[in-house]
């Protein structure tokens, strides 16, 4: 099960706001989600975010949508954003040490 972190949209027609979502990659944008870990509401710039949580999330290996990881950056929360870039580096590094073994 790919787990993401995303937005799944609420609110009325003209009048969106989001739900920063934990939730299965084969759900749809606003159906079943495993936890909610925030808000944005893009008509008044708020953005409110359980840190904590968003951090457990991707320490367990949840990738946040490009959306949700410029939010994170915009929320200082820098480490979270940048964690999918720094789980995808050590498995690109045995890869390569073992293609280093065979030429070698």
């Amino acid at each position: 099960m790919a787990v993401h972190i995303r937005l799944a949209r609420m609110g009325t027609n003209k009048s969106p706001f989001y739900r920063i979502v934990v939730a299965d990659q084969r759900s749809p944008r606003g159906g079943r989600f495993i936890e909610r870990v925030g808000t944005f509401d893009p008509k008044r710039a708020e953005l409110r975010v359980e840190g904590a949580r968003v951090q457990h999330w991707i320490s367990k290996g949840a990738q946040p949508s490009e959306t949700v990881a410029a939010l994170l950056k915009s929320a200082n929360l820098q480490a979270a954003a940048a964690a999918p870039a720094a789980a995808a580096a050590p498995a690109a590094a045995p890869a390569a040490a073992k293609a280093a073994k065979k030429k070698g």
